[in-house]
């Protein structure tokens, strides 16, 4: 049993009136993934006509299994005595699997509909992070002068957008999800996906921040091809595609700061453009530098402690560090040399922080922390 293609005027002409029945789906609307249609009694006769407009897969289903199935736009003719024709483009495949292996029990013995499957591209489907997500800054380094490497800054972001999809592999979506339902909509399955695409969302995010793409936090709206292609090459949406569907489109819309994030940002420019304010340092970094200054000994110590004195990493915090102090500047190798007579002297003192035992200093010469 099989389609046969009619010829291209048949519909206006006299072989319109051979058709016992004629049976279409006049439209699939975005909403509407796949659809049941059948005659009065459930019952295809032979030479029946069935209608398949652009955008549609007809699927030929009687007594639990599958008959005939294309995605070929066009008229066809239902012949039982016919083998199964797969007019079918791109899914032949696909549809020789489904004839030869699904089957559906329960089906009555004559049985007989057209499932039609929706082909487009199904649009408007909004997401967004319910909470914010970790990301790693590249654009906002972070001189590490203990290891003379850049580390990104971390911030969180809360993402929202929209993607669309389609059904890729219509017997899947048929044995997994659709079944045999009179009718299946995009509402019975977007929640479960708009889930799956936030997870797999969060997965391309620790992508792009990595020290390979290294894309600033701010230009994630702009990236959408970079995130497509991640997700396609990591098949991180592998849940959505179990199922028969697939992501077509991604756009991000918007990219917001938590506050917190947003906090850090601006203390980072604030120190990189103008690290001194009015004959001040600011911020963290300025009560660091003012209990250094304090204690001559223990300067180079303490600037150890907050990340700033590692003038062979290259920072501007370094830099402007060394610049307030009158000099050019403490590098490590100065703490190790310079400061170990100083904190040789006087009785033992503990660091409250990492218990490490110093003399006569008044900060820790293991982590920086002020001990007096």
């Amino acid at each position: 049993m099989g389609l046969i293609r009619a010829a291209k005027d048949a519909i206006g002409s006299t072989l319109h009136d051979q058709w016992k029945e004629y049976i279409k789906c006049d439209d699939l609307e975005n909403d509407v993934l796949m659809k049941k249609v059948t005659t009065p009694n459930g019952i295809i006769s032979k030479d029946s006509a069935i209608q398949v407009a652009p955008g549609q897969i007809a699927v030929i289903f009687q007594s639990g299994k599958i008959l005939d199935a294309t995605a070929e736009e066009g008229i066809y003719t239902f012949d039982q005595s016919s083998s199964p024709s797969f007019f079918a483009g791109d899914f032949g495949d696909v549809f020789k699997e489904m004839w030869t292996r699904f089957t559906y029990n329960g089906g009555t013995s004559k049985e007989q509909a057209v499932f039609y499957m929706n082909a487009k591209e199904i649009i408007d489907n909004k997401f967004g992070t319910p909470a914010p997500i970790p990301y790693q800054d590249w654009s906002h380094p972070i001189p590490n002068q203990m290891t003379k490497t850049m580390t990104p800054l971390r911030v969180e972001v809360k993402c929202f957008g929209k993607y669309t999809f389609k059904i890729s592999d219509p017997a899947t979506f048929m044995s997994k999800i659709a079944g045999t339902a009179e009718e299946y909509r995009k509402d019975d399955i977007v929640e479960q996906m708009r889930s799956e695409v936030v997870g797999a969302f969060q997965k391309v995010l620790n992508e792009l921040g990595n020290s390979e793409h290294k894309v600033p936090v701010l230009e994630l709206p702009s990236a959408a091809d970079t995130i497509k292609k991640t997700m396609d090459e990591k098949v991180f949406d592998q849940p959505i595609r179990d199922r028969g569907l697939s992501i077509v489109g991604f756009v991000i819309e918007s990219v917001t700061l938590d506050d917190e994030s947003e906090e850090k940002i601006d203390k980072y420019e604030l120190s990189s453009n103008t690290f001194m304010q009015q004959g001040s340092l600011v911020g963290d970094y300025g009560r660091a530098v003012k209990d250094a200054a304090n204690n001559p000994n223990g300067a180079a110590i303490g600037m150890m402690g907050v990340g700033m004195t590692n003038m062979n990493a290259g920072g501007v915090f370094g830099q402007a560090a060394g610049a307030a102090f009158g000099g050019k500047g403490t590098t490590i190798d100065d703490i190790n040399g310079g400061a170990s007579e100083e904190v040789s002297e006087g009785e033992n003192n503990f660091c409250p922080k990492c218990g490490a035992a110093s003399k006569g200093a008044n900060f820790c010469p293991k982590c920086g922390t002020k001990l007096n």
